[in-house]
């Protein structure tokens, strides 16, 4: 998607609201509620704020990247648990950590090509609700005992069961092709682009120093719903709870690495941490904007993804995403108000950052003849990241895209690049732009 004459009059996609829940540690105030509790509460909230009715919706596009063992299509159940007519038909999209760019970009799509007027897209994530798998043969000899037609035949089945067969498997934390955690690999990065602990540290600093101070200063107060806890609802989560007013690159210093506790660089502070919560936002075309006399908060520009092999760089994919974007935005770095770049951790940030500017990396792995360029520090993640608000990896990028936008808003800016880096290689960069 562009803006070099060819989209349809009254054709552009317009973000008309956003909202999201507080981001909190996993295991903590969201523990009892599942990714589509969460994310039934924020459609619900979202569509009572934007002021649209109901029935002028006509698609979802939802997201969840940790499966749920009950819902599979949390798309649908978005219209199924909220006030939306059922005849609202949606669908359901998984891109790791870019998950909500993606429904972002594909309700994006559907509003350029006329297929949808007014969307909804976001991403829900519940840690603290990540299935449990039994293994093969357990769950081989279940299905054979449901079959049996005697006691004796369930008996013979399950002795040739071993303790070991008991086991529970958790969720797969390594890449497949690789063998490798996101954090060993960040590790890899830090080494190779070299990325020091202290620089590292100061990114994690000043994401918590900012954050906080947005809190403070009351600038995510029309973006984040109160959430009333359960299963008493004694008390409400009306802020994320990582954000650390108080640390300091010193405290920060004193952590233990965590993936290579000898050598490495990457501790608990420099990430980002384990989170439960949802985003989502209002999508329409701005012929429709006008018709319901809606104000754009800005407008979806162009975007790109991009993939990479996951045996070089892992998280490295922004740097090859960005780039295209810009291009087919027809604009250029300097020409960004803001940078918001998902912090999945410093080093990747740090590491993406340093591509940007890197001629060697423009000519060698882009076949370009220049880089894209430096980002402006006091651009880059104004109001905090991912380190210090959190991650719940299919809602971060809605949330990217109304934090970002809003202070767009706030600055008088005009134009915005996110990326956001995913497993499996991947990357993703979207230009916003604000009349």
């Amino acid at each position: 998607m562009s803006t070099n004459g060819s989209i349809p009059a009254g054709r552009r996609a317009a973000v008309v609201a956003g909202l999201r829940t507080p981001f909190v540690k996993a295991g903590t105030e969201f523990r009892d509620l599942s990714a589509v509790d969460l994310g039934a509460l924020v459609v619900n909230e979202l569509v009572v704020r934007s002021g649209i009715a109901p029935k002028e919706f006509d698609s979802v596009v939802f997201g969840q990247v940790i499966p749920s063992p009950t819902v599979t299509l949390i798309g649908r159940e978005m219209v199924l648990r909220t006030q939306l007519p059922r005849s609202v038909q949606a669908h359901t999209v998984a891109r790791a950590c870019a998950t909500s760019i993606q429904t972002t970009t594909d309700a994006a799509d559907q509003i350029l090509l006329g297929h949808s007027d007014c969307a909804i897209s976001g991403g829900a994530e519940s840690v603290s609700d990540a299935p449990i798998f039994a293994s093969r043969p357990l769950a081989q000899a279940l299905v054979e005992v449901s079959r049996a037609k005697s006691l004796a035949d369930r008996v013979k089945i399950l002795s040739r069961l071993r303790p070991k067969d008991l086991t529970p498997v958790p969720p797969a934390l390594k890449e497949p092709t690789t063998g490798l955690t996101m954090g060993d690999s960040a590790e890899i990065m830090a080494q190779k682009n070299g990325i020091s602990r202290e620089a590292q540290d100061d990114l994690a600093w000043k994401s918590h120093s900012r954050a906080a101070a947005a809190w403070d200063s009351g600038k995510f107060d029309g973006e984040v719903m109160h959430v009333a806890v359960p299963p008493d609802y004694d008390r409400v989560a009306a802020r994320d709870n990582i954000v650390r007013k108080d640390t300091t690159p010193e405290a920060l210093a004193q952590l233990r690495p965590v993936f290579d506790r000898r050598y490495g660089t990457i501790t608990a502070g420099n990430a980002s941490p384990l989170t439960d919560g949802a985003a989502a936002l209002v999508l329409v075309s701005e012929e429709k904007a006008k018709a319901l006399g809606l104000r754009p908060l800005g407008f979806v520009r162009s975007y790109a993804y991009a993939a990479l092999d996951p045996r070089d760089q892992l998280l490295q994919g922004p740097a090859y995403a960005a780039p295209v974007a810009l291009d087919r935005a027809g604009l250029k770095l300097a020409d960004m108000d803001l940078v918001d770049m998902h912090e999945a951790f410093a080093a990747q940030v740090l590491s993406n950052l340093k591509a940007f500017a890197s001629r060697e990396f423009a000519e060698k792995q882009l076949g370009r003849a220049e880089p894209i360029g430096e980002v402006d520090p006091a651009r880059l993640n104004v109001n905090g990241g991912s380190i210090a608000i959190g991650h719940p990896f299919a809602a971060t990028g809605a949330r990217m895209i109304v934090q970002t936008l809003r202070e767009l808003d706030r600055r008088k800016g005009q134009y915005a690049l996110l990326t956001v880096c995913a497993a499996g290689a991947l990357g993703a960069a979207l230009v916003l732009e604000r009349e």
